[in-house]
């Protein structure tokens, strides 16, 4: 792929996310930091998309600019059909909570509420009563089916890891954003919770971006993005973890 520093952005293609020329800038003047520098980007329905970096490197504003939770400098972002531009306050929660899962690294739980109520709680906000069918067949799929009852403090982080992927399913998102799944896990806990963002998308057909660190998490990904200084430097499809801890290496001199 070559560097994202184009003149000319490449017309959308009405996928689940879209992102043109996407520049995120922090401070003025001299002292200015330019968290991304024109990114462009397309996810297609069904595609697991990782996105790799440095620290610094620009991922994590990717990441908050799709979710709507950040202001991009200039460029667009499209969620489902929608450019987020312009939107109000109520009309970004409304699309967040329609069309965006969201799957955190410290899980982000309520530790007042059994698993199955933080699982059911996206529809509780949204006043929408829960389809019990779907809550039973998610929660089975992820193997809580007989965790409903217990507090995450009852539960293994792998288990309070599989609670925040079915939150994020229940909604039947248009697009799963993932920051760091596995990055709070073990190596053992990490590889269950990887087959079960893949069977997710092969289940429901699920849409995801997913930012890590870790090349094992990359590696099962349709297509690996790397960032580095806020522009995309190279794109890989189908490879193995020890060829993205190659091409981290090369970046790195």
């Amino acid at each position: 792929m070559a560097m994202a520093d184009n003149t000319t952005a490449p017309a959308a293609t009405g996928g689940p996310v879209t992102a043109r020329a996407l520049t995120r800038r922090f401070g003025e003047g001299p002292t200015a930091v330019e968290a991304l520098r024109g990114v462009d980007l397309d996810v297609k329905e069904r595609e697991l998309v990782a996105v790799m970096g440095p620290s610094g490197s620009g991922k994590s504003t990717l990441m908050h600019l799709l979710a709507g939770l950040d202001t991009p400098t200039a460029g667009s972002v499209t969620i489902a059909g929608t450019e987020l531009a312009g939107l109000g306050d109520s009309e970004l929660t409304r699309l967040r909570r329609d069309h965006i899962g969201f799957i955190f690294q410290f899980f982000n739980l309520l530790p007042m509420l059994d698993a199955e109520e933080n699982v059911t709680l996206p529809l509780a906000i949204a006043g929408e009563r829960p389809d019990r069918d779907w809550v039973r067949e998610v929660m089975a799929k992820l193997g809580l089916a007989d965790r409903g009852t217990h507090r995450p403090s009852q539960l293994s982080g792998g288990e309070q890891q599989r609670v925040a992927i079915a939150r994020a399913l229940i909604t039947r998102p248009t697009v799963m954003l993932a920051d760091e799944p596995t990055g709070n896990l073990d190596s053992k806990t990490g590889g269950e919770i990887l087959e079960l963002l893949r069977q997710s998308i092969a289940d429901y057909g699920q849409t995801t971006v997913m930012v890590t660190h870790d090349p094992r998490a990359a590696s099962i990904a349709d297509r690996i993005l790397f960032i580095a200084d806020g522009l995309v430097v190279k794109e890989l499809t189908d490879v193995s973890a020890a060829e993205v801890i190659n091409v981290i290496g090369e970046l790195a001199d």
